[in-house]
This record gives C-alpha cells, sequence and structure tokens, in this order.
C-alpha cells in the first residue's frame, strides 16, 4: 500500500489522482502501460507526459478537466490556441450559451457586411474584432458543455 503525500505544491496530476483516491501503484495496474514510478516521474514534472498518458489519466481518474488544463497550461501549442476551461454546472454553462448566441443576433448582419467582399477594411476592424470575441465565448461555452458532458459520462459510467 502507497503512503499519502505530505507535499505542499503538488502537480495538477496528482491532485487529481489524489482526488480519485488512488495511489501511485492502484493507477498504473488501472492504465495498464504506465508505471507507478512513471507516474511519479510525471507527477513531480521530471519527465514529461505524452498526451495519450494524460488522456488515460482522465479516464482513470474520472477528471476530463485534466485533459483541458494539460493542454492550455503545459502543450506549448495548446497554450497558445486552447482556452481554460472549468468545469461547470450545467444551468450556467446554457445560460452562458443562450446569452453569447443572442449577443450574436445583432452581429450577423456586420459581419456579412465585412464578409461580402473577402476583404476586412480599416474601418471594420474594430466591429470585426468585436464579433471575434463574442464568437470566442460561443466557442468556450460549447467546450464547457462538451466537458460537462465527458464529466457525466466518466462519473456516472454513461454514454452521452
Amino acid at each position: 500500500m502507497g503512503k499519502k503525500s505530505v507535499k505542499e505544491n503538488k502537480s495538477r496530476m496528482q491532485l487529481s489522482r489524489e482526488k480519485a483516491g488512488l495511489t501511485r501503484e492502484k493507477a498504473s495496474e488501472a492504465m495498464v502501460y504506465i508505471s507507478d514510478d512513471r507516474i511519479d516521474k510525471l507527477e513531480r514534472g521530471i519527465l514529461q507526459p505524452r498526451p495519450e498518458e494524460i488522456v488515460s489519466m482522465a479516464e482513470t481518474y474520472k477528471d476530463p478537466e485534466l485533459c483541458n488544463y494539460y493542454c492550455s497550461h503545459e502543450c506549448p501549442i495548446g497554450q497558445k490556441y486552447v482556452p481554460e476551461v472549468k468545469l461547470k454546472e450545467l444551468s450556467q454553462i446554457t445560460l452562458e450559451m443562450i446569452s453569447a448566441l443572442n449577443s450574436m443576433d445583432d452581429e450577423k448582419k456586420r459581419l456579412i457586411d465585412i464578409a461580402v467582399d473577402g476583404t476586412i477594411t480599416e474601418d471594420e476592424k474594430t466591429d470585426f474584432a468585436k464579433i471575434s470575441n463574442k464568437l470566442d465565448q460561443i466557442a468556450l461555452s460549447v467546450s464547457s458543455l462538451k466537458m460537462w458532458l465527458d464529466n457525466l459520462r466518466l462519473t456516472q459510467d454513461i454514454e452521452v
């Protein structure tokens, strides 16, 4: 049986594993191809995880946020292109998404006007930036909903 960690600055991977109630040994058994020694080195930052290891950990620990955390904080490509998504309640996600979609009602015509000639002129740049930000809000809401569904699938063992 593994000993309980008293380390203060725990990595996101270690916190996720401990929240799942798993020792490194039990996590290794559940993931089969990742040794407990490798888990230790990954958690301590001695080794960099491979993406498939993060996916396996997220599934084993029933923590879909772990994948998003890795992509948005650790992966050089993800740091540039993947926003951090926090797990929220379905009602909050739904309200945020509806709000973002409703705000696009006013912007649709302007987006068509901007896009119709295939170029963005100087006088269109400010409006295009505002529209782009609203589209980012919608994308973030969709990502939140997908994470909520992944969490439901992992924690309640159902297919969605």
